[in-house]
Parts: structure tokens; C-alpha cells; sequence
């Protein structure tokens, strides 16, 4: 039988059962697919990270409970975090290597930003399921990778009950947006096609909102909520073709999950 570390971060929060929880697996060497899907699975977190060191730097894959994902705000930073706190990692900035590219974590004190790429939203046609599986009609909807649907105000995002089976028939997950109050803006997640109906806190939604509220608003410095039950805080920046995206963490378990893994399969 195999023990590998794990951990569980509440990230983009500054206490725990705040913001977005995810798991987060250190190894010497990758475990198979299959293995690091059923964990994800088993977990039943919205993402379990795993990484694995390449010299001074890592290489590191997001697992949601039904696929791996191309790219996981939330669980970079809290990868990066038990980096920082758990495994001693030196300096104040940690470097990732993934299916995106290349990704930064930088610390200042108790904040983590995260250096993501820039994904502006475009115009597309709009699947009568968007529509929907809302419930409401948004002013606008656009996409970049995810499905992006405007609001006038945050009540409306705030009072959407979707119909994530309908949403599930989608090719790609959903943003949903509008101004915020007491912030920027506002924003929800709904992913039924990854397993996770609704995301407490998606930091790879902001590689899209942030260039959107960016050129809106006309600033490049913004502070953004996710409006979910739990909800999350994050501080934003649109630095040319990168966003930035910081926000805090905190550790709520530690442990050891014990497998019998198959032989690693290739990437």
C-alpha cells in the first residue's frame, strides 16, 4: 500500500468553511490517471491538486470529481500555500508548470496572487440551454473558454436557481457577472459538466472577468466577490496579457490517503 500526504486548504478565505476547499496532493512521482481521478472523485471537492517537484519548480494537475481540468485557480493557491507552510519551500514566489503553461504563485505576508493568462471574453451564439438552465435572460452573454452571462445587478446573480441539468448540457461551464456594491464586481460558477453544480470560488473565472471589468471599467485594479453560499474575496489586477489574482488561504486537515496505485501512465 501506497501513503501519500494530503491536504485540505480553504482557499481565497481567511478562516475556515470560507471560500473554496480543495485538496491538495504532494508527490515524488505521478500516480496514474486513473488513480488521481478516483481521489478527486473520492474527495468530492470541486478540484484536488497534484503535483510533483521538476528540479526547483513543479509540475502540477486539477482533478474535479468527473474530469481533470485545464486550469484551477483555487487549487494552485492552495498548492502553493502548503508549499509556504507545510513543505518548506524557500523565497516568496513558487513556479508551476501545467496544461496552461507556466503559472506563478507570489507571497506577500498573508496574500498569495496568483499570475494567470488573460482570457477576454468574445461574442458567440448563444445556446437556448444557457438561457435556460438560468432561469433569467442576462443583458449580454459572450465566451471565452467558459460561457459568460452579464447582469444588470448583483441581486440578479444573487437570486439565480439554476437548472444544472439543463446547464449540464452544455459544451463548457458557466460565469455568470454584474456590478458589484461594495465591490467591483460580482460572480458565480456553475460547472455540472465537471461534476461540481455550483464552485465557491473560481479563480480561473477571473482569467475572463478581469479583463471584461478591466476595459468596463476602465481600471486595472479591482476587488472582486464571489457571490456563492460560502463566498470569497479576491483582489484583482489585469497586467497585459496576464490577470493577477491574490487572495488568502487557510489549512483545514492534514492527513495521509493509503492506495494501492497501477504503474503511472504517461502524460
Amino acid at each position: 500500500m501506497m501513503k501519500i500526504p494530503y491536504f485540505e486548504v480553504d482557499a481565497f478565505a481567511s478562516k475556515p468553511f470560507h471560500g473554496n476547499p480543495a485538496g491538495v496532493c504532494p508527490l515524488k512521482t505521478w500516480l496514474s490517471d486513473v488513480t488521481m481521478q478516483s481521489i478527486a472523485a473520492e474527495n468530492n471537492l470541486s478540484e484536488t491538486a497534484f503535483f510533483v517537484p521538476r528540479g526547483e519548480e513543479y509540475e502540477l494537475r486539477w482533478f474535479a470529481p468527473a474530469m481533470e481540468i485545464d486550469l484551477c485557480g483555487h487549487a494552485t493557491l492552495a498548492s502553493a500555500f502548503i508549499l509556504f507552510t507545510e513543505l518548506g519551500a524557500n523565497g516568496n514566489a513558487v513556479r508551476f508548470h501545467s496544461k496552461s503553461g507556466p503559472l506563478v504563485v507570489a507571497r506577500n505576508d498573508a496574500v498569495l496572487t496568483l499570475d494567470f493568462p488573460s482570457r477576454p471574453p468574445a461574442p458567440c451564439v448563444v445556446p437556448d440551454a444557457l438561457i435556460r438552465g438560468l432561469g433569467k435572460a442576462p443583458v449580454q452573454a459572450l465566451k471565452a473558454r467558459d460561457y459568460f452571462a452579464i447582469y444588470a445587478k448583483a441581486d440578479d446573480v444573487w437570486s439565480l436557481k439554476p437548472d444544472f441539468a439543463v446547464l449540464g448540457t452544455l459544451d463548457e461551464k458557466v460565469i455568470v457577472t454584474a456590478p458589484g456594491i461594495d465591490c467591483d464586481f460580482v460572480s458565480r460558477f456553475f460547472a455540472p459538466t465537471a461534476g461540481v453544480p455550483e464552485d465557491p470560488v473560481t479563480g480561473s473565472a477571473h482569467c475572463t472577468l478581469i479583463p471584461y471589468w478591466s476595459e468596463r471599467l476602465g481600471k486595472t485594479k479591482l476587488f472582486a466577490r464571489q457571490i456563492s453560499k460560502r463566498g470569497g474575496e479576491l483582489f484583482c489586477e489585469l497586467a497585459g496579457d496576464r490577470v493577477l489574482i491574490g487572495g488568502k488561504a487557510v489549512l483545514y486537515s492534514r492527513g495521509e490517503i493509503e492506495i494501492d496505485d497501477t504503474p503511472a501512465q504517461t502524460r
